[in-house]
């Protein structure tokens, strides 16, 4: 029973979907938005940043971990379907960069925004129940833009320490993973490295996303100090920004984006020999896009998000001729085929996680969440894709949240506020897809529910106006 369940919330759900957000090969299997919060966003209503997935073998559960704008979400999806947020962490407000990594079970979460920022250790082995904050504070530093981790150790971008010093780059030992041990900083060998905004790190080995000075490549030695490999600097004359890559398993091929300008291509290398290494292919969804962050599952695939043009799954089996195996566009309202970048071309997908064992992908969308998705078709086609010049159908959908319920968890009453255009059916379901609730509304609706007879567990609200049918999750609980 609990088999045939899933299988119908999980066409349920795609179907729902399918015509708010574009995609080909790629289906939405689930999503949820947990950050409701009216104050305390980043610039731009951002309300989350970077992600990451984390399987924990002894239950067999997944989990999506999403960066909130003032906090960590450490998202339950074993069921995802059905998503729910396990525990959440206070951090910094307002946050634009919070960025997330995991090592056995814990978890390690940075911020870089001015001011105060806090660096965090969370031990997640009492998932689903809950997370241990271990380390809440800078006395490790204030700020890092991005984390990595290879083997046992915690390589740390663009750090910055309590006593206003800096490090382009930092790694800590995670011999005893609560209690991170500085082993070196990238400037004690190399200090013409102004900033490493990223890196990619296969047993010690760095390719180093340095901004505007290119891509260096580090080994770490066994004495901890840090010898140059190689780099590769003059592809753009130095204006486009070296932002982050990723190395195929077999170690031939690395995958990059450069962020800043817009409209710059993914970019693929050989890097077979350090000291020679040449251009493969560059590529870009739209002329217009901007590829954020790249990400590998195997020799033939990489999963890129985009910003504003969403999640993109390309075919690289040949590095020289790239194809669109599949997209899936977490942000419809802006973007190449809307004909507009709402508030500039930073919003939409920022990064996503492709390895779990299921093979669900989690993406964060910048404005409207965490999205689990079955890209599984992408995979194993043959065959490109086209991506859509024109996004159809988008007058009935706005950046606006038209459906509200609350509150939620609810015990006695529920507020359900809906603004339709046309008439629209009301229903209140069970998990096991009972209808305890039905109403018909010619005109917007506001309606409140008593539900203190109702047994405590999860409900579904589903609206169906026309062809469009939304549906939020309520939970009961007395």
């Amino acid at each position: 029973m609990k088999h045939i369940l899933y299988l119908l919330l999980l066409i349920f759900s795609s179907q729902i979907n399918a015509q708010v957000y574009p995609s080909q090969n790629i289906n939405l299997v689930g999503h949820i938005s947990p950050n409701t919060a009216t104050t305390g966003l980043a610039q731009g209503d951002q309300r989350y940043s970077g992600c990451w997935g984390w399987y924990q073998s002894s239950k067999n559960k997944e989990y999506a971990i999403s960066g909130g704008s003032s906090g960590t979400y450490f998202i339950d999806i074993s069921s995802p379907a059905t998503p729910t947020v396990s525990d959440y962490v206070p951090g910094k407000t307002a946050c634009i960069w919070r960025e997330i990594k995991t090592y056995q079970n814990i978890c390690y979460v940075a911020s870089d925004d001015f001011g105060i920022n806090r660096f965090q250790i969370i031990d997640m082995q009492y998932l689903p129940d809950s997370v241990h904050v271990i380390h809440d504070g800078n006395s490790y530093f204030n700020r890092s833009h991005t984390l990595w981790i290879d083997n046992d150790k915690l390589y740390c971008g663009s750090v910055t320490y309590s006593n206003n010093s800096w490090a382009s780059m930092a790694v800590y030992s995670l011999a005893t993973p609560t209690a991170p041990v500085l082993l070196r900083k990238l400037q004690d060998d190399y200090s013409f490295i102004q900033h490493v905004h990223d890196m990619y790190v296969r047993n010690d080995t760095i390719f180093a996303n340095c901004g505007n000075q290119g891509m260096y490549l580090f080994q770490l030695t066994a004495t901890n100090t840090f010898t140059q490999l190689g780099s590769y600097i003059n592809y753009a004359s130095g204006s486009n920004y070296n932002h982050s890559s990723y190395l195929t398993p077999n170690g031939k091929h690395l995958v990059f984006c450069d962020e800043v300008p817009s409209g710059l291509p993914i970019r693929i290398v050989d890097v077979q020999n350090f000291s020679n290494i040449t251009p493969v292919s560059s590529f870009i969804p739209y002329t217009t896009s901007t590829p954020h962050n790249p990400y590998l599952t195997s020799n033939s695939i990489a999963v890129v998000s985009c910003y504003q043009d969403g999640l993109m799954v390309y075919n690289i089996a040949n590095p020289a001729s790239p194809f669109v195996a599949g997209f899936f566009d977490t942000y419809p309202w802006g973007g190449a085929p809307s004909g507009n970048y709402l508030g500039g071309p930073y919003r939409g997908n920022w990064g996503a996680y492709p390895w779990l064992p299921s093979g669900l992908i989690i993406a964060n969308d910048m404005q409207t969440g965490v999205f689990i998705l079955d890209a599984s078709a992408a995979y194993s086609t043959t065959v490109g894709v086209n991506l859509p010049t024109s996004t159809v159908g988008l007058d009935k959908y706005t950046l606006k949240d038209n459906f509200s319920v609350y509150p939620n968890p609810a015990s006695n009453k529920v507020n359900i506020n809906y603004e339709n255009k046309s008439e629209a059916l009301l229903q209140l379901t069970n998990i096991l897809g009972a209808v305890v609730f039905e109403k018909t509304y010619k005109n917007s609706i506001q309606e409140s529910l008593w539900i203190s007879e109702l047994e405590n567990g999860t409900y579904f609200i589903k609206i169906t106006e026309a062809d469009k049918v939304t549906v939020k999750k309520l939970s009961v609980n007395h």
